[in-house]
């Protein structure tokens, strides 16, 4: 078993053993038990009572948080002609197509976020292995394959996030930064939150929310009661 350092377990002395915490009060709790001297990210996980070896049951999607994630984002945006303009106008920071694919090829990887117009999908197919492993293959169930690169450019920029359901029926998602409080952490969170429960499968049976845990990168875990979560 991991040893955990001496802030870690003063921290998690804060919160009560197998205690499934009202929501409002779990969020604050996370924020108070924060102890890095860096700007913590906040992470969600939600386990859901779905079987991702189902395709019908693969839970996957985006939402823009309200308050974004708290950083920058880096996005590459690959088109042509009229989209190359409306993607820098829109701000994206790298804009190309094959010239940036040869780029990636021989190692360049300075980007956080990709976004590709629907004819260029042939040649950024040829990056999947590079970018697939590091879950920045565009796609358009997140709408990252997409002719409205504008639009997307600035939802990324704004905080727009990805998520998918893991292995274990898991999804973990950021929701934002330590020193944004509880207040706009519980936004960015409802917003997460919704969007899962729009995309419940139909052949999902059951409690759809089983648990959820919320936690700093360097923090313990605080549940949360899903009930207190529906009622909000």
């Amino acid at each position: 078993m991991a040893k955990r350092g001496k802030k870690y377990l003063e921290a998690a002395k804060k919160i009560e053993m197998g205690k499934r915490y009202p929501f409002s009060e779990a969020i604050d709790l996370v924020v108070a038990v924060k102890r890095a001297k860096f700007d913590e990210t906040v992470a969600a996980a939600i386990r859901l009572g779905v079987n991702p070896a189902h395709a019908d049951q693969m839970v996957r999607g985006s939402v823009v948080l309200p308050n974004g994630l708290g950083k920058s984002v880096r996005v590459l945006v690959f088109a042509k002609g009229e989209k190359e303009k409306e993607a820098l106008e829109a701000g994206a920071d790298v804009v190309g197509s094959e010239d940036v694919v040869e780029k990636i090829k021989g190692g360049w990887l300075e980007f956080d976020r990709v976004i590709a117009t629907p004819d260029m999908m042939g040649s950024v197919g040829k990056l999947g292995k590079i970018l697939g492993p590091r879950g920045l293959m565009p796609n358009p169930k997140v709408g990252t394959v997409t002719f409205d690169v504008g639009r997307t450019v600035q939802e990324l920029k704004a905080g727009k996030v990805e998520f998918r359901v893991e292995k274990a029926g898991i999804v973990h998602c950021p929701i934002g930064k330590a020193s944004f409080g509880a207040d706009k952490l519980k936004e960015n969170f409802l917003a997460l939150v919704e969007m899962i429960i729009k995309l419940k499968p139909a052949s999902s049976k059951g409690l759809y929310i089983r648990s959820i845990s919320l936690s700093t990168v360097m923090g313990p875990g605080v549940k949360i009661d899903p009930f207190s979560v529906k009622s909000v």
